[in-house]
């Protein structure tokens, strides 16, 4: 069931997640699209989540983002389109490099593989900032078997701070170690499922990422008889058309309905770019997603040495790192 609307402010808006933006022109959502935008949501009982480019939108646009409860999206940095005094009301900065300081109340960062692992000491670092750390492995399509040991080692490293930090009495949120910790069920990206986006041409598209791919004219891999880069699956005018909509559910995902790597996004736009299945992820995805999984089970461990830390939360020991690989015996 829907529960959020992205709206794309501009062609240029901030990426947030593995896909980056490669649109450069400005192409401002026109205003009246917008209103549109804004009244689908209130009929639909839809949070509406703005994401920005980084530039200062018009005037006009304020009064219209602020008619209704909304949480915004920046690039760190960004000079916001209504003023700010309070820092935590921004609700979400985007960073593709470390930031020295953290104003919003959550931190996306956006790094390669190698980036991360040489910006790892200054990655930990941010964990004493308050802000939530959202970790956004760009270029997973390219984890290869022989960095697994390596992840394993700083995924490690980094739950030796966090440890330290609880046993200061601090709670740091960490989105590859400490949400599978407080998680009872997958708690994936559902793009498409319970959130849509509205690009600023008046369509709709699963995420943002597939609004990229069709203004840079990226092959439909799911349209086999018809090549086509049209990803929409409706505009503002006739409504919402997901061409067979139980196939993004979590019920309909072999692989992933019995999985309990529950912090694992599941990241639809990847798995159609790796397996040509929006609802099947890539090895590189599960791999990743049971080494994350795994530090913090050892996390979880280790915290209860020194305190009664949720006690209700079982992370059982498994002997695999990609589910595809368990055979059933018959």
């Amino acid at each position: 069931m829907l529960q959020y609307l992205v709206i794309l402010l501009d062609d240029t808006s901030v990426a947030y997640c593995h896909a980056d933006n490669p649109l450069k022109e400005h192409n401002l959502t026109p205003l009246e699209t917008l209103k549109k935008g804004i009244l689908f949501g209130m009929k639909q009982n839809l949070m509406i989540q703005y994401v920005f480019p980084n530039y200062e939108l018009p005037t006009a646009y304020a009064e219209v983002i602020e008619s209704i409860d909304n949480v915004k999206i920046y690039p760190i940095g960004c000079k916001p389109v209504t003023s700010i005094e309070d820092g935590n009301d921004i609700d979400v900065e985007v960073a593709n490099d470390v930031p020295e300081k953290v104003e919003a109340k959550n931190l996306v960062l956006r790094l390669t593989f190698s980036e991360m692992l040489k910006q790892k000491n200054e990655i930990a670092k941010l964990f004493v900032l308050g802000a939530r750390v959202n970790l956004c492995i760009i270029d997973v399509e390219q984890f290869a078997e022989e960095q697994i040991e390596t992840y394993k080692q700083v995924l490690n490293e980094w739950n030796t701070t966090l440890l330290n930090l609880y046993k200061q009495g601090k709670s740091p949120q960490f989105n590859l170690l400490t949400d599978r910790i407080m998680l009872e069920k997958m708690h994936n990206c559902e793009a498409g499922v319970n959130n849509i986006t509205l690009a600023p041409n008046g369509k709709f598209y699963l995420c943002p990422a597939f609004y990229y791919d069709e203004q840079m004219k990226v092959f439909n891999q799911l349209n086999h008889h018809n090549p086509s880069s049209d990803n929409s699956v409706g505009d503002l005018e006739k409504g919402l058309d997901i061409p067979n909509p139980q196939l993004l559910h979590l019920d309909h995902a072999p692989l992933c309905r019995n999985c309990d790597a529950y912090q694992c996004r599941r990241c639809i736009w990847l798995n159609r770019r790796l397996t040509w299945d929006l609802n099947t992820p890539s090895r590189q995805q599960c791999v990743m997603a049971h080494i994350e999984r795994n530090a913090s089970r050892a996390l979880l461990n280790d915290i209860r040495k020194v305190s009664k830390f949720m006690p209700e939360i079982d992370i059982k020991e498994i002997n695999y790192l990609d589910p595809f690989e368990v055979r059933k015996e018959f």
